[in-house]
Parts: structure tokens; C-alpha cells; sequence
């Protein structure tokens, strides 16, 4: 067997490969993105080296879906026709997937269906800190924790035979921490896999009618029980410690151990790492949870003969409730610490140095020891302060400046028919733009929300004017229903479409609108001008928003008018190489744009209008006023100011936005 260092999404991918998958759907979505990749990447090289359960990958079907309700349908799909399906997706995605997995889970799968939703502590690429255990909990279904890499490689071929053998969706919830980081994994051989027999038409059977669910219902609580031991029971999910159950079983008593602590998830990695950097072999018990429901048995072997108990779990309080539930249940006088008890933190993804701390004042440890004098490092240098920003040549940073400058001139015309303008955006890079100096996002819901928003703010204070942003995968995900019910329901609102070319903020996947599947094969392009006009909306207008006058001249049509207008600014993602080469969408510029720093008088107007990471400030020499001794520069010395702007050519796209806002000539196009 080979190993391969893999991030945690990559073992997954092929721990799917190795189990045998053959449709994979998903939505992107940090932190879960490269599973689909990665799969996609594999399959490409499959006859070469891939040597994964995947019959040279011809028979896999992959996809990028329009959003996470709809992958799940497509793979549910797949599964009731007895295949092994994946669906990938993070956990507010799961939101979105909410309502087909709610009645998926009662209708069952002939096949296989594992749903990986990767959570977020912190959060760092989220609007919400959703616990994805809680959500299982709730809706019935089993959910494997995978702790590392290595287990999560392990873990999906164990989750999609406990789906097949139960004939239910379960899910594999990889936190951040497990998803992005590397491993040393060893690559083994593929697991049974059993050939779909197809779609068969059971009377009944794959209709949920009340009468069925009903009777479903019943089932799936005997199911889950069943599967919460079987999983216990599994080697590979081990839940007591091997090491701390062996010394007692060798000295038939819980006696001599008074402190416990349970750990899953990430945590639990972080919990081995630190009882290793004790010196000894740790003085408590420790339970390992990997999957939930949490079995009862070893539970309570666990819990039996302690005083103590310490709960380490990021997120919510799953496992500490549960146990607290266990005690007293079976009378067990057992303190069980945690979040509810205010000994950890109740938000925010765990770290080495915040577990620490705590886990040694609990076991009565002293805190850790500093290096011998003379030895200690030098402290590391304090990080620069970078707030998330639009990338140098964004087309969205044109798009919002147009949007602000018409209606900033529009409403100041005796005339406007508006007292103000509010501006909902979406979930995407454009969320940036709620930061200054351009402050163009008053509201940020979820995915789609932004026209709907609109239309409510609009209906309370009609004498807004208001606009509603939007991607362009963002609009084919849930943005469609929403310009829908404006039509229907007669809303007054502007929709601008920043059309981008690309899935960007993820790393700029396919969507419908680029003629390109996941897999590189020419497909239909959704047009989304003509999906507007299709759906009700008369007044439809384009603009590049490189061409800072045509897309300000755009918008200002469009604010006299009423009713549901709409705005499809189109220009590529800097990051979007495909997008960069359409002809229709050239750029202004042909390479980057520099200062005259003779010119330039210190105004700062380029810097305070775009917010552009490429443009800085810098003090001005003295030696320098010697160049503006001329008549003719007589008026830029009076306006001289003691800084002047700087472009870093490293950064600047040369999408000229700049220099059409410079009054003073001082930024001009250099050398491409």
C-alpha cells in the first residue's frame, strides 16, 4: 500500500473513490469545496494512476449542481436506484438540503447516500456557527466525526456501508480543522462494493404518503438505535480509549480513575496531542465519541465510577448533554463539566492553546512548563491587520462605485422621487462591499435573501429606492424565485446581477451560466438576460463595469423607473483565467497602471473612493516640491499635499478605475 500526504477534504475524496461512489453532486462552499474537486481531479487521471474503486472512472458521474437542495435530490435520486451517492456541501448548505433530507430520511435509499456537510467553528468562512450533530439529532439520522484526516479517509467507507446495510442518508460532518489539514495517508484496498440493480418500482414504496412516513417513523427509531451500537461496536470507531480500558479491566475496578475526559471531533485529536506533552501516561479515562447518536453502552461504561467529567466538543453541547442525560438516567453521581457548565467556551473553534490550559488544571496538572532561561524563542512578530477586502481589478468594486455615484447624483435632483436608497446584497465576494470606503451592503441574510429583503424593506418604506445585489451563481442557486415573486407581486425594486463568469469566492467553480460542467465538457450556457426576461421583468439593461461611464450611464436609466428593473453588470473575476480570455469582456487596460508622482497632489481621492488593496499612500520627499518649480505646475504645488499615492505593479490588473477618478491626470496606464 502507498501513502500520499492529503489535505482532509483529499482523503475523503478518496475514501468516496475506495468505497466505490459512482454519483457525486455538491454545491461549493468552504470549507468543503475540494471534495468534489478532488474527485474530479482524480478521475481525470484515473487510467493512468488512480487505481481507486471506479471502474476507470467512465461509470462516476460528478456535478456541480445549481445549489445544495438540488445536489441532494440528484444523488437521492441515484441512491433509490441502489448506487452509492455522495453529496457535498457545507453546513449552512445544509440549511438549503433541509427540506429533501428531512423526507429522504423516512423514504430511505436502496443504495447508499452519505451527505458530507463540513462545519465551521469560528466562523471563519460562514455567516453561522451551525452544529451539523444537532441537526442529525434532529432529524434522525446518524452522523459520523471524523477526528483526522486518516480517519476521515476510513471513516466515509464505513458511513456508506452503514447506509446501505440500514438503507438510510447518513451524514460525515468534518469540521474545518479535519478538512484543511495535512496528512500521511495510507491509500488501501477497495472496499466490497455491490453493483446497483436499478430503480424498482415497490408498490408504494418510494412515494411518502402520511400513512408511510408514519409507519417509517417507527422504523427509523429502531434503526438508529440499532446503528448507534453497531457503530460503537466497530473497530475503526473504537469509542473508550484502548489504553485506559485495558488498566482497568486489569485491575477490576473503575475505582483508582476519578476524572474522565470525552472528547470528539477535532478535539479529540487536540486531546491526544496534549496528554502525549504530559511526560506520563494521562490519570483519567477517556471516551472517544465518532459518531451520534451516542451509543448508550459505552457510555456508561465510561461514565460508571467517576466523579468527574470533562467535556471537550466543538460548537455545541452534544455529547455533554448526552451524558448528563445518561447519569441521571442511571443515578450516576457524576459532575459532568463542559460548556453548560461554563468550564469551556460556548463559541469558537477549539486550539492547542485554549484546550490546554484547562485540561491540565482539570486533571491537577501545573501549567505548562516555560523553557530553561536563555532558551526561550524570541516572540513571534505581530501580524499585519488585513481585513477582507475586493481583490486589485475586481469588476464588483466598478460595479458598486457606478451604483453609488448615479444614485448619489440622482437623489440630489429636485425631481428624485426617492428620500433615500438602501442596498441588499447576498452571500458571494460582493459581501465585501459593506466595508469602507465603499459601504454599498446594508443587508446580508443567506444566499438569495437579497432580493427578497428588498422587497420587504421596500413595501414598509416605499420611498426607498431599493437595490438588491447579486453573483451570478448566487442568482441561479436561489436568486430565481426571488425576482419570481417581485414580478408576481408587483415589488418596485432594482436587481443588479454582478456577473462575474465564475462560482468566485470558492475558488471559481462552474455554474450554469458558463457552458463548462465540472468536468471540462461543453454544455448548454444558461443565459441569464433572457431568464430575467422570461420571468416578468420589462426593463433589462447590460454594462461592463470597466467602462465607468457606460455602467454609471446603466444604472441612471434605470432609476426614474418603477417596478422589478434589472442591472447585469459583466465583467470577469480577476481570478477567473476563462472568464478573463472572453473577447466580450476585455479589460480597458493591457497592463498595470502607474503614479506620476509629479502630478499626483496628495488628495487621496483614489484611495478614498475604491478601496483598492493595490493603492497606497506614501509621504512625500522634500527633494521633491524641486520638480514643481515650472508655471505650469504652479497649481498642483498648491495643491500638494504631504503624501501621494502609490501602485504596487505586483497587484494592479490594470483595470483603469483609477485613473478615471484621478483629477489631476497623476495616474496613467504604464508599461504592459
Amino acid at each position: 500500500m502507498k501513502k500520499r500526504l492529503l489535505m482532509g477534504n483529499e482523503a475523503i475524496a478518496l475514501g468516496a473513490l475506495r468505497a466505490g461512489v459512482s454519483v457525486v453532486t455538491g454545491y461549493p462552499g468552504t470549507p468543503s469545496t475540494e471534495i468534489l474537486e478532488t474527485i474530479v481531479r482524480e478521475l481525470a487521471v484515473c487510467g493512468a494512476n488512480c487505481g481507486a474503486n471506479c471502474g476507470g472512472g467512465e461509470s462516476i458521474h460528478v456535478e456541480w449542481s445549481v445549489n445544495e437542495k438540488a445536489a441532494l435530490e440528484v444523488a437521492a435520486g441515484a441512491a433509490c436506484a441502489g448506487a452509492r451517492a455522495l453529496v457535498t456541501m457545507k453546513q449552512v448548505g445544509l440549511n438549503v438540503a433541509s427540506d429533501p433530507l428531512m423526507s429522504l430520511n423516512y423514504l430511505g435509499v436502496a443504495g447508499a447516500l452519505v451527505v458530507v456537510v463540513a462545519d465551521d467553528p469560528g466562523p471563519i468562512s460562514s455567516q453561522t456557527e451551525q452544529d451539523t450533530r444537532r441537526f442529525g439529532l434532529f432529524a434522525k439520522i446518524a452522523v459520523f466525526d471524523p477526528s483526522t484526516p486518516e480517519e476521515a479517509y476510513l471513516m466515509i467507507g464505513r458511513a456508506f456501508a452503514h447506509s446501505e446495510k440500514y438503507g438510510r442518508p447518513v451524514i460525515l460532518r468534518p469540521t474545518t480543522r479535519v478538512c484543511h489539514s495535512y496528512a500521511s495517508v495510507e491509500l488501501l484496498e477497495d472496499l466490497p462494493r455491490r453493483e446497483s440493480a436499478g430503480f424498482d418500482k415497490a408498490a408504494g414504496r418510494w412515494v411518502i404518503f402520511p400513512s408511510l412516513a408514519y409507519r417509517n417513523h417507527l422504523q427509523i427509531e429502531g434503526d438508529l438505535e440499532r446503528m448507534a451500537e453497531d457503530v460503537a461496536s466497530d473497530p475503526g470507531n473504537a469509542l473508550i480509549d484502548s489504553g485506559s480500558a485495558s488498566r482497568e479491566q486489569a485491575s477490576g475496578s473503575h475505582s483508582f480513575l476519578k476524572r474522565g475526559i470525552a472528547a470528539g471531533g477535532v478535539s479529540w485529536a487536540y486531546l491526544r496531542e496534549i496528554l502525549g506533552g504530559l511526560g506520563t501516561e494521562a490519570p483519567c479515562r477517556l471516551l472517544k465519541v465518532a459518531a451520534y447518536p451516542l451509543a448508550q453502552g459505552p457510555a456508561l461504561d465510561f461514565l460508571r465510577g467517576l466523579d468527574e467529567v470533562l467535556v471537550i466538543e466543538e460548537l455545541d453541547p452534544v455529547i455533554e448533554r448526552e451524558l448528563i442525560l445518561l447519569c441521571g438516567r442511571h443515578n450516576l453521581p457524576v459532575k459532568v463539566r463542559g460548556k453548560l457548565s461554563g468550564d469551556m467556551i460556548r463559541a469558537g473553534e477549539h486550539t492547542l492553546a485554549l484546550l490546554e490550559p484547562k485540561i491540565r488544571e482539570f486533571l491537577g496538572r501545573s501549567p505548562a512548563s516555560p523553557l530553561p532561561a536563555g532558551g526561550n524563542p524570541p516572540p513571534p512578530p505581530e501580524l499585519p491587520v488585513r481585513p477582507p477586502v475586493l481583490c486589485a481589478g475586481c469588476p464588483h468594486r466598478g460595479s458598486f462605485i457606478a451604483v453609488k455615484e448615479a444614485v448619489r447624483e440622482y437623489l440630489a435632483l429636485d425631481g428624485a422621487r426617492y428620500r433615500k436608497a438602501v442596498y441588499s446584497g447576498d452571500i458571494g465576494c460582493y459581501t465585501l462591499g459593506n466595508a469602507p470606503p465603499l459601504d454599498m451592503v446594508d443587508t446580508c441574510l443567506c444566499m438569495g435573501a437579497g432580493i427578497t429583503m428588498a422587497q420587504g424593506l421596500n413595501r414598509v418604506e416605499p420611498d426607498t429606492l431599493n437595490f438588491a445585489f447579486i453573483g451570478d451563481s448566487t442568482f441561479f442557486h436561489t436568486g430565481i424565485p426571488g425576482v419570481i415573486n417581485a414580478v408576481f407581486n408587483r415589488a418596485n425594486i432594482i436587481v443588479v446581477v454582478l456577473d462575474n463568469g465564475a462560482t468566485a469566492m470558492t475558488g471559481n467553480q462552474v455554474h450554469p451560466g458558463m457552458g463548462k460542467t465540472v468536468r471540462g465538457e461543453d454544455t448548454e450556457r444558461v443565459n441569464i438576460p433572457a431568464l430575467l426576461q422570461a420571468a416578468g421583468v420589462k426593463e433589462i439593461r447590460r454594462a461592463n463595469p470597466f467602462d465607468f461611464a457606460e455602467a454609471k450611464k446603466a444604472v441612471a436609466a434605470l432609476l426614474p423607473g418603477s417596478g422589478v428593473r434589472a442591472l447585469i453588470f459583466e465583467g470577469p473575476c480577476i481570478a477567473a483565467k476563462a472568464a478573463v480570455a472572453k473577447a466580450t469582456w476585455a479589460r480597458k487596460g493591457t497592463g498595470s497602471f502607474v503614479v506620476d508622482s509629479a502630478a499626483c497632489t496628495g488628495c487621496r481621492v483614489c484611495v478614498k473612493k475604491l478601496g483598492c488593496p493595490a493603492i497606497s499612500v506614501e509621504s512625500v520627499p522634500d527633494s521633491t516640491d524641486m520638480a514643481l518649480s515650472s508655471a505650469e505646475t504652479a497649481e498642483l504645488k498648491a495643491h500638494r499635499g504631504t503624501v501621494r499615492a502609490v501602485i504596487d505593479e505586483a497587484l494592479c490588473t490594470g483595470c483603469g478605475l483609477c485613473a478615471f477618478f484621478c483629477a489631476f491626470g497623476a495616474i496613467r496606464e504604464g508599461l504592459s
